[in-house]
């Protein structure tokens, strides 16, 4: 019986996030004003004030919802949470690998969210706008999808970028590719098949040079050992060794996030409760969907805290 941490990835933004806790805590208004000064910009003005057409580009989203994920576990931390006693693992899903790794003591505050701006500007960047695409594919299963990517593959690239389980699998790639494989989807008997909004084909082989980009940024760090395991984005298992991490983190960028088997994972090893830190409950909602032994609790708001250090330091 343990407790796994989670940080959520892009999609949890929201404009206001965090400002509730840099008002009632102090250690988190301190993490909002390192990012800050990290990246020599008011990242936290954008965050609480908008617009939310700034804060939803990728390059201040990645390193906004670090910021607020880092404010939970400081505040956490001041109260008396130990990460490495009470915390079996870590995991984030894609941005939020690197929040989790910054929690367990990999990378520093400072660094985290410069990395997290050299990806979210190399990501924007490695394809030209409207030659990539993404779709949501809702009610077929893992290899059905696998298989529909396949089959459009003479349209273009298209893979799988996340595996989100509840039956929700969202396929990247070159446009033409990730709409013929929308379309087969649903003649296969997809509940839906939807383009999603978003900016470039993240997750997917198109993203190389944003890979080389992170390759580059990630070798300029210093890495340490987590305190705690992660379970990797790409292996859906842990990882402990900083070397190997930072050339995980590189393969993520084109990889596959296998949340649906991290989740699985984590049930078959007895983690019972999944706590996810930081903005919104997305995770949350998929955990229950995943597998009903686990438990997921989001924590992110001061009234979070409080019940879960409760549990925690019980």
């Amino acid at each position: 019986m343990s407790i796994a941490f989670t940080f959520p990835g892009q999609g949890s933004q929201a404009v206001g996030m965090g400002k509730d806790l840099a008002e009632a805590f102090p250690e988190a208004a301190a993490v909002f004003a390192e990012v800050d000064d990290a990246l020599s910009e008011k990242l936290s003005d954008i965050m609480w004030n908008g617009p939310e057409e700034t804060l939803t580009l990728t390059a201040n989203a990645q390193p906004a919802l670090m910021a607020v994920s880092m404010a939970v576990i400081r505040v956490l931390e001041a109260k008396g949470l130990d990460l490495k006693s009470k915390v079996s693992f870590v995991a984030g899903h894609s941005l939020g690998e690197y929040s989790a790794l910054c929690a367990a003591g990999t990378f520093s505050l400072a660094d985290t969210a410069r990395l997290l701006r050299i990806r979210g500007n190399a990501m924007q960047a490695a394809v030209p706008v409207g030659k990539g695409a993404m779709a949501a594919i809702i009610g077929l299963e893992h290899d059905d999808v696998e298989a529909v990517c396949r089959d459009a593959s003479s349209f273009g690239s298209c893979q799988i970028a996340n595996d989100n389980g509840g039956g929700q699998l969202v396929i990247s790639g070159e446009k033409p590719a990730v709409e013929k494989a929308a379309a087969l989807a649903s003649e296969k008997g997809a509940k839906r098949a939807l383009m999603l909004p978003v900016s470039a084909p993240f997750h997917s082989a198109l993203m190389t040079p944003a890979a080389e980009a992170m390759r580059k940024a990630l070798a300029t760090v210093e890495k340490r050992d987590p305190v705690v395991p992660v379970v990797a984005n790409v292996l859906a298992a842990p990882v402990s060794d900083a070397g190997e991490i930072a050339r995980l983190l590189v393969e993520q960028v084109t990889g596959q996030v296998r949340w649906r088997e991290t989740v699985e994972w984590f049930a078959a090893h007895e983690v019972t409760t999944l706590y996810e830190i930081g903005s919104g409950k997305v995770l949350t909602g998929l955990a229950r969907r995943i597998d009903k032994t686990v438990t997921g609790i989001a924590v992110n708001s001061p009234a979070d805290i409080d019940a879960a250090l409760a549990v925690l330091l019980a």
